[in-house]
């Protein structure tokens, strides 16, 4: 948080705790670009296993903003690209969000919202 905010000057959140997504996340405002810093919130969240395997931390995901994400979704099936869920949830947002399976995107966790 502090090198976002004090080091890039970027509007900073406060810690937003997310029990339904397992994570607390900080939104950082850059202008053009929007980061999202997640901290597990107990185990079973989807990034504690994540940081076990990169301790220092390091880039989870990447998140695309599309106009209709179950028009987008459809056509991604058939490009064969797989998603992580069959349907989309509500996102940190509070737009429908859904993950795409990494190995169908050279190894990158993407995940799409509905703009």
């Amino acid at each position: 948080m502090a090198f976002y905010k004090n080091i890039l000057g970027a509007q900073v959140s406060e810690a937003v705790p997310l029990p339904e997504h397992g994570v607390s996340v900080v939104f950082v405002n850059l202008g053009n670009t929007k980061i999202e810093l997640l901290h597990p919130l107990g185990n079973d969240s989807p990034v504690a296993g994540f940081l076990q395997k990169n301790k220092a931390g390091g880039m989870h995901h990447i998140c695309v903003e599309v106009d209709n994400i179950n028009a987008a979704v459809m056509d991604l099936k058939k490009k064969k690209i797989r998603s992580l869920s069959e349907e989309a949830k509500v996102g940190a947002h509070g737009k429908p969000v859904i993950f795409l399976h990494p190995k169908d995107c050279g190894g990158v966790l993407i995940e799409l919202e509905q703009a």
